[in-house]
């Protein structure tokens, strides 16, 4: 992605890579690997939450300021119906892969649930929605699908009313230098460095689901990764007037990346943060 581009040309290259990754989603979504609709709806039923802890102790006593929560790329809808769960009022999920929205749309049908999805280009979240929204969420394993995080923040600060927040919570880009086969910490040989800005095509899961289920022909989709600083992500919500409420670092991991390597080792650094903002209430 040059960012040097004509602006509408960068526009285009921008969505055009959202819709090839969008179309890989698609892709792994009828495999099996984003989990069973049937035994979400059971889940959530029974009060089941899918947030982790470093997420659950930040978010706190929903029912009594989150009126409207919406979540950008909400997959197949069970963390946003999570938030449900903990006691936001009403749901909205955005998301770009059209099978992943009909699986939230059958979870939240079944459960009766006041919930409402749109599928499209989160860049194009409808403008209806404009300042209606208590907390913009966004969760594990989102961000590095965007390919521009300044109209991301843009994005959150038209939807948020006065006063709403932004939470993120967000795999660490420093889990992108590390082999994540060895069994001590090193570099990768063919890794980025932490301040690479250049999209990455996606080689793990789930790009290694579509290669496997569409072979290597020109015509698979690729998905294609950029890993944003944590810096970087505040850097631009401040831009937009967003004020800074919480960050944290955390060595929770929120899937097994490093499968050969000691948990005491693991531990010694972040994997995941949290990032809460506040929109000014003038």
């Amino acid at each position: 992605m040059n960012e040097d581009e004509d602006g509408e040309l960068a526009q285009e290259r921008i969505r055009a890579v959202h819709r090839e990754t969008g179309a890989g989603w698609d892709i792994v979504a009828g495999t099996g690997y984003m989990g069973d609709v049937e035994s979400d709806i059971e889940f959530i039923r029974n009060g089941g939450c899918s947030l982790m802890a470093p997420e659950l102790a930040l978010l706190t006593d929903l029912e009594s300021w989150c009126k409207r929560a919406l979540h950008l790329q909400c997959s197949g809808g069970r963390d946003a119906l999570s938030l449900w769960n903990l006691g936001a009022h009403e749901i909205i999920g955005v998301d770009i892969s059209e099978p992943l929205i009909e699986y939230a749309k059958r979870k939240s049908d079944a459960l009766r649930a006041p919930a409402t999805w749109y599928c499209c280009d989160i860049l194009d979240t409808p403008h209806h929605l404009d300042g209606t929204v208590d907390l913009v969420y966004t969760g594990r394993g989102a961000l590095p699908w965007i390919m521009d995080i300044a109209q991301w923040a843009d994005l959150v600060h038209r939807l948020l009313r006065p006063e709403g927040r932004v939470f993120v919570f967000e795999g660490h880009p420093l889990d992108g230098l590390w082999d994540l086969e060895a069994d001590t910490l090193q570099f990768g040989p063919q890794n980025a460095g932490y301040f690479s800005v250049r999209p990455l095509a996606s080689t793990g899961f789930p790009g290694s689901v579509v290669t496997r289920e569409t072979g290597e022909g020109v015509d698979r989709p690729r998905m294609h990764e950029r890993h944003w600083r944590p810096g970087v992500i505040m850097s631009h919500l401040v831009r937009t007037g967003m004020q800074l409420v919480h960050f944290d670092e955390y060595p929770d991991l929120f899937w097994d990346q490093f499968p050969n390597l000691p948990k005491a080792t693991a531990d010694r650094l972040p994997h995941t943060y949290a990032l809460t903002m506040r929109k000014p209430a003038s």
